[in-house]
């Protein structure tokens, strides 16, 4: 399932980041010293941004150091204090870059929050700063501050409807009518509840009888679009309560806040779901001391920080070199006898975060299996890609070693030479176009049709990323993923030189 985010929306919000076109925004935190983090740094390219990583990594640390900065957050909401059960807390330090067209028109503003002498010294900024922790989806039920609402004889002091944006991005996300949804307020108006109306002989019911995400999302998207511009939004674990589909809803309904009234969102998460919307710029890793840019799904995760019995993992740019991994690290097993099982395969970001997080889990000396990142041949010769020589035991005698970085042939993408090698063997093979019309489950009297679909979408294409995607609009509609797939095959059958070419380097690896 893919995003219903435009690319150019997506592009626009990245310029505005860069031209420093917001009045209030937070550029940058310099995390000094601050739990288990130590002089690392996360910078906000995006204005919505999503942090990841396993339990007790330091997700939350940094949001609450995002949050701390601002007069109206209190410190101790993240950074609590137990007398002298918290030691550790002695000199932290959290430095920012934050921009603020009210004090600063021009350049951005450095701030710094520490704490010194049992208590936090914050050079703070003034913005409006919405936090929703993970108590949002407890049970109405179970939240005492809502007791007084609970009776057969309670009568709200008074009712609201809810406001057209508010109900247009609640049926959005929760995919349902939100038109008859009432916001109860008590006297003051310091609480609420939400309740629904009866409608289509469907009886009322009041907030103690909502689904955790349901309850969630109204309550976050009221509050939401009843803030101020330039607002700071900060989610714990986004997906709490939430169906996957509600999920990634909810993310691209931050991001079109994030458009339409300059706001910053950071969350955490451990869903793949909430990162889909997101660029690859937008997701900042946290585990073991470290933190890095760019999207690494969960189950990539689990191989990285080894929550997973494996023998090794192999770290791809994206979908597409995951499926060529796998289909030639399968073919090349058989061939040489090496036994496959065992060996992970995850997508990353991009090819420097997948350079970058195998390099940091081979230097990690606790881990239990090595890494190695697959990247596309015109990596080979770029600066900062060269590949490394690393050992596979501790023996300084004639050591093994094997290549941290691998290589699909050619020198461009490897959709390119993909394409432009099964077109070669159509005419040359006699045999290939019976096992792409297979591969491709399609019957064997299609064969014709299938290669006309290649010839002219050979021709036709504009962008070698999308071929695969229009012959299988060509072919009935067949899913991308299994064109893709397909081709991939075929290729490794008719040239299985390439697929030496790539696992060869680490042959020993693969050996062991």
């Amino acid at each position: 399932m893919k995003s219903e985010i435009r690319n150019s929306d997506i592009t626009a919000l990245f310029s505005r980041v860069n031209k420093r076109a917001y009045a209030k925004y937070l550029r940058r935190v310099r995390l000094i010293k601050l739990r288990g983090f130590e002089n690392k740094e996360v910078n906000f390219d995006f204005p919505v941004t999503a942090l990841v990583g396993p339990n007790g990594a330091g997700k939350t640390t940094i949001l609450g150091a995002a949050a701390l900065i601002h007069q109206g957050v209190v410190p101790r909401r993240f950074f609590a204090k137990s007398g002298k059960y918290d030691d550790s807390m002695k000199n932290w330090r959290v430095e920012y870059e934050i921009l603020d067209k009210r004090e600063n028109n021009n350049t951005t503003l450095s701030r710094t929050a520490s704490y010194l002498r049992a208590k936090w010294n914050r050079d703070a900024v003034e913005r409006r700063v919405l936090i929703f922790g993970v108590s949002r989806t407890l049970p109405a039920s179970e939240r005492k501050e809502l007791s007084k609402f609970i009776g057969s004889g309670f009568r709200g002091f008074s009712e609201d409807q809810l406001t057209p944006p508010v109900i247009q991005a609640v049926e959005a996300i929760l995919g349902k009518d939100a038109a008859g949804y009432l916001r109860i307020n008590s006297r003051g108006g310091g609480l609420s509840i939400f309740a629904a109306q009866p409608s289509g002989g469907v009886e009322g019911y009041s907030e103690f009888h909502f689904g955790a995400g349901e309850a969630s999302v109204i309550r976050i998207v009221s509050q939401v679009e009843a803030s101020e511009d330039n607002t700071l939004i900060l989610v714990e674990e986004i997906e709490n309560g939430l169906h996957p589909v509600a999920t990634r809803r909810l993310v691209e309904y931050f991001i079109g806040v994030a458009k339409r009234k300059s706001c910053q969102v950071i969350f955490t998460t451990h869903s793949n779901d909430a990162l889909m919307p997101l660029p690859n710029e937008a997701v900042w890793v946290a585990y073991q001391g470290e933190i890095k840019q760019g999207k690494l799904d969960v189950a990539s995760l689990r191989a990285l920080t080894g929550q997973i019995n494996a023998r090794a993992a192999i770290f791809t740019e994206d979908r597409f070199s995951e499926i060529v991994a796998d289909v030639t690290l399968r073919a090349y097993c058989q061939k040489h006898g090496l036994d496959r099982s065992g060996i992970e395969i995850h997508k990353l970001g991009g090819a420097a975060p997948a350079r970058d997080h195998a390099r940091f889990h081979n230097s990690n000396p606790a881990r239990r299996f090595h890494a190695v990142a697959l990247l596309d041949g015109d990596k080979r010769l770029e600066s900062g890609f060269a590949a490394e020589a690393i050992p596979l035991g501790t023996s300084d005698d004639n050591p093994e070693t094997f290549d941290d970085l691998i290589y699909i042939p050619g020198s461009g993408d490897p959709e390119d030479l993909i394409i432009d090698r099964v077109l070669a063997g159509l005419k040359d093979i006699p045999t290939l176009l019976g096992k792409l019309t297979i591969s491709l489950h399609l019957d064997s009297f299609l064969q014709e049709k299938v290669r006309q679909s290649v010839i002219e979408r050979s021709y036709t294409n504009g962008d070698r990323h999308n071929i695969f995607r229009q012959i299988g609009e060509d072919l009935d509609f067949l899913s991308e993923d299994l064109v893709q797939r397909a081709f991939i095959t075929t290729w490794a059958y008719a040239y299985p030189e390439d697929v030496d070419e790539i696992w060869d380097p680490i042959r020993r690896l693969l050996a062991k």
